[in-house]
């Protein structure tokens, strides 16, 4: 079944709860047809299934039960089926051109004999045979039957049961902390696949480098000229030829690389289609949950983290008398700060709207390319020094340290995606090649666990002294820019309100809230008169109101109310007042516009006031939901303003929430915040 079958399937699903049950049934019931449940994929089918059970569209126990039935009746039609042709079974096609399935069913039933029939309700590769191998082999119907409704009945439950889970979390982290799940979600992606990808590689790689050095030497025996640069990596006699020649494989593939997208680069003179779209990603992820960690992860690319590191590295290998490690490392620093310098100055790329007043230049990123250079060469120093497979880790721990790096760079708009990518080739580039002339030149060896302890002892602690200090000038320094427009209160008022978006930036827009608020005006103005009719300013909760969601013992006084993005940036304005019973709350939330009135001087607010109630979730989660539709909440915010300039605005497409309009009542108010 190709993926776009099955998204129309799930979809088909979901319209139709009633008539899915019979879906289900079908799913289920041909999973468990002796052949037939091979093609079928029941379980990623089933997991679907229970998502649309947790977000409501489906009932789970009508579910659950046509899942059971299919595949109780699928397994007993087996049964029968194998039961009625016994033994010449394996004479008829596909059994007899693959003979190999029926004898794997069969042995597995003979050995784990009537639980085999509930083991193989789990066990993919022999779950469509077992039921018509019990059949075959003249297994009585009563010792049969309860062991296949209690396999089919468990196999539903642990089908649907983790997509239902799954529904209800998509709601509860949209509801609390939706971006933040989703940005930690690529970061713990990312982080693994280049764990993964980084051992996978040299674990694949190892075992072949005798191979590889065998043909590598015939082919510099063949071409006499070039092959006197491969006889000079190349020995067999030596331990170091296989490293020295993975580290001309990463030299001549990084280089190649950097060359192509120089190239690019240099024929455009501007950010590539990839570059903006990456942008764009990372801009409607922004979320004040995340903003301070990842400031604090981009720094430990700064030179207030790698100096420290870099002394400490030089300062052991020295004391140790191992003076060409040492000087090879520090050429390494140096000379990767000047090759970045010289191609920065040679490519000139315009920089991220966010990163326009910083200093320096874009292309490549410096502290990419210094981090890639720090903990790559020091990689490069320790795994020459450890035995077989744990030669590895250096290097999967020093591609995770850059990874970190350039996401949380990309996500705070320091860079566009190919000043990150030119950074690290360029840093991988330069290891390599420095990487063969110190395998070839170091006889000595050292101890590594000293170094290593004292290296990421250092990295660790000035990372979290420089992070803690410099994460807020991060984020003001890479703060994203906002064009602003001037125009009169009269257009505003008119016509230009309805040119601001109707629904906050969202990963989808299904789950973005609706603008349903606009306010031209000071803020302090605004909180003043509302804190005065009953409302309360809201301290954001942050990371310890999202622990709060955690507290058992959590109620609607102690549990915070999460901060919120729009277009990048936090709230600007946070209030909220009880609602019509104790477990609701009327929020206003305001955001920062392009719009500016009153000749630049008053700037537009846009936001959304919303009812938002308290609910438990599994016995284990607390959150504020969004519980619309937001009438009364708008008209409770309506009158705590009367009689200052009001109007309800209403939008020309169909569906959309109406908009209303508020104004500061004196004109000549100054807009301060």
């Amino acid at each position: 079944m190709d993926s776009s079958t099955l998204d129309g399937l799930i979809t088909w699903i979901g319209q139709h709860p009633v008539a899915a049950g019979a879906v289900v049934f079908a799913i289920a019931f041909c999973d468990a047809i002796v052949v037939l449940g091979i093609a079928v994929p029941a379980l990623p089918l089933l997991f679907a299934v229970g998502a649309l059970v947790g977000l409501g569209h489906i009932d789970g126990t009508y579910a659950i039960a046509s899942a059971t039935a299919g595949a109780f009746l699928g397994d007993g039609l087996s049964y029968l089926f194998g039961r009625h042709y016994g033994a010449q079974l394996k004479g008829m096609w596909p059994f007899s051109r693959h003979p190999e399935w029926l004898a794997g069913g069969e042995q597995f039933f003979r050995r784990h004999g009537t639980k085999g029939i509930v083991i193989a309700r789990y066990v993919g590769a022999v779950r469509p045979f077992v039921p018509a191998i019990a059949g075959m082999l003249r297994m009585r119907g009563r010792e049969y039957v309860p062991p296949s409704l209690f396999a089919a009945a468990t196999w539903a439950i642990a089908g649907i049961v983790p997509g239902w889970l799954f529904g209800e979390s998509m709601e509860l982290l949209a509801a609390i902390a939706g971006r933040l799940a989703i940005v930690v979600g690529l970061l713990v992606v990312l982080v693994i696949a280049i764990y993964l990808g980084t051992v996978t590689l040299y674990r694949f790689f190892a075992p072949r480098a005798a191979s590889l050095l065998e043909r590598a030497l015939a082919w510099s025996h063949r071409h006499p000229v070039l092959g006197r640069y491969s006889e000079a990596l190349i020995d067999p006699n030596r331990p170091e030829s296989a490293s020295l020649a993975l580290l001309a494989m990463l030299l001549l593939l990084a280089g190649w690389a950097l060359f192509s997208l120089l190239v690019v680069l240099g024929g455009k003179g501007e950010p590539l289609a990839l570059d903006l779209a990456v942008h764009q990603l990372m801009f409607a992820l922004r979320t004040p949950l995340v903003d301070r960690p990842l400031a604090m992860l981009a720094g430990l690319g700064d030179w207030e983290v790698l100096a420290p590191a870099a002394l400490v590295v030089s300062a052991w290998l020295l004391w140790r008398r191992r003076h060409i490690a040492a000087w090879h490392w520090v050429a390494a620093i140096a000379f990767g700060l000047a090759l970045t310098f010289m191609l920065g100055i040679l490519l000139d790329v315009p920089k991220p709207p966010a990163a326009t007043a910083a200093p320096g230049f874009s292309f490549p990123s410096g502290p990419v390319t210094m981090a890639t250079v720090v903990y790559g060469f020091f990689a490069v120093l320790i795994a020459r020094e450890l035995p077989g497979r744990r030669r590895a880790w250096p290097y999967a721990a020093a591609g995770m340290l850059v990874a970190l790096i350039a996401f949380a760079r990309l996500y705070l708009g320091a860079h566009w995606a190919s000043d990150i990518l030119g950074g690290a080739l360029l840093g991988m580039v330069w290891i390599a090649g420095l990487g063969i002339a110190y395998r070839r030149r170091v006889l000595r060896s050292f101890w590594v666990r000293p170094i290593s302890a004292l290296f990421f002892i250092t990295v660790s602690i000035a990372g979290l002294w420089h992070g803690t200090r410099s994460a807020e000038r991060t984020l003001i320094r890479f703060d994203p820019p906002q064009v602003t427009r001037q125009i009169t209160r009269a257009q505003w008022w008119q016509q230009a309100w309805i040119e601001l978006p109707s629904h906050r930036n969202d990963v989808t827009h299904a789950s973005a809230w609706p603008l349903n608020l606009q306010y031209a005006g000071p803020l302090r103005g605004l909180a003043r008169t509302l804190e005065d009719r009953g409302w309360r300013g809201v301290r954001a909760g942050g990371w310890r109101g999202l622990l709060y969601s955690l507290d058992a013992e959590a109620s609607p006084d102690t549990l915070p109310i999460l901060p919120a993005s729009h277009h990048g940036g936090g709230e600007a304005l946070l209030m909220s007042r009880p609602g019509p019973d104790p477990d609701t709350r009327y929020v206003v939330r305001l955001w920062r516009s392009p719009l500016r009135v009153d000749a630049g001087r008053t700037p537009v607010w846009q936001g959304t006031v919303a009812q938002m109630r308290f609910e438990r979730r599994f016995g284990l989660f607390s959150l504020w939901r969004m519980d619309g539709p937001h009438e009364q909440a708008r008209q409770a915010l309506a009158h705590a303003l009367s009689p200052w300039p009001e109007r309800l605005a209403l939008r020309t497409a169909q569906g959309e929430a109406p908009v209303l309009l508020v104004a500061w009542p004196v004109l000549e108010a100054p807009a301060t915040r």
